[in-house]
């Protein structure tokens, strides 16, 4: 599949994905279909051992859907752009590899909502954020609604969600919506840089722990803990965890082979 509004470029053992439809980089059918082909070929890819998500610009990452296409839709085409918007959220959040988010600029929406799906968020200083459906009379239909009362608790969820008023990449981080707020120049860098130590660190493991958190938030603590028990025996029956613990005996750099 050609890719009209995605970029991809792999420098070792990290991909670079970039959202090309300046100057907002919305969200359409396209894009949706082209993220899903796009993250299917990089979780199969064995040289690949982290992913980079960012938008084209300096001015947003993604400033929301595609709002021309969503206006020409009736009741059942909306339904199925939400459902695959879902789909392909879900399908980055349980992508087997890190996905790091490089917050660039504007996050709104289906932009926020594709940004919360990452694993860890950089943002640019001058990144904004906000959840303004409720304006236009509709409310955020690829899980915003969900993942982010989980990450800021539903007092604070519901303060974004039912105003709709932009927050600053401060407060974003003060709510711990990002994981680190740089200056502009410095987003893709240090997302990139991120992105190459956890390339170092055994992927199985990496793995495990994703599936771990992600399985374990959405149940309770004793089929949490049955989860974590579970990825715990698959990472330990790694080659990586003899290396990982002959090298620490050793006291020498492990040489991870993904096994």
């Amino acid at each position: 599949m050609s890719h009209q509004y995605l970029l991809c470029e792999k420098e070792e053992a990290v991909a670079v994905v970039t959202i090309n439809r300046p100057p907002v980089n919305p969200l359409s059918t396209q894009v949706f279909q082209e993220l899903s082909h796009i993250f299917n070929e990089l979780d199969a890819d064995d040289e690949v051992r982290a992913i980079v998500l960012t938008g084209s610009g300096e001015k947003a990452f993604v400033a929301g859907a595609d709002i021309n296409e969503m206006a020409g839709l009736d009741l059942v085409g909306v339904n199925k752009m939400n459902k695959m918007s879902r789909a392909v959220f879900t399908q980055i959040e349980n992508t087997s590899k890190p996905v790091i988010a490089a917050l660039n600029g504007l996050a709104l929406g289906g932009g926020f909502e594709l940004a919360l799906v990452c694993d860890l968020r950089i943002s640019s200083e001058k990144a904004k954020f906000a959840f303004p459906e409720a304006s236009l009379g509709i409310i955020p239909g690829g899980g915003g609604t969900q993942r982010l009362q989980k990450i800021v608790g539903q007092g604070i969820a519901k303060e974004l969600l039912y105003f709709g008023e932009m927050i600053d990449a401060n407060r974003a981080l003060a709510l711990h919506i990002v994981n680190k707020v740089v200056p502009p120049d410095e987003v893709l860098d240090t997302a990139k840089e991120w992105a190459r130590k956890l390339a170092q660190k055994p992927p199985v493991a990496l793995q495990m722990l994703k599936t771990a958190v992600n399985a374990g938030s959405n149940t309770d603590i004793e089929t949490g803990l049955t989860i974590e028990a579970a990825c715990f025996g698959n990472a330990f029956s790694t080659e990586d965890r003899k290396e990982g613990l002959n090298a620490f005996v050793e006291k020498r750099k492990p040489a991870f082979s993904g096994r």
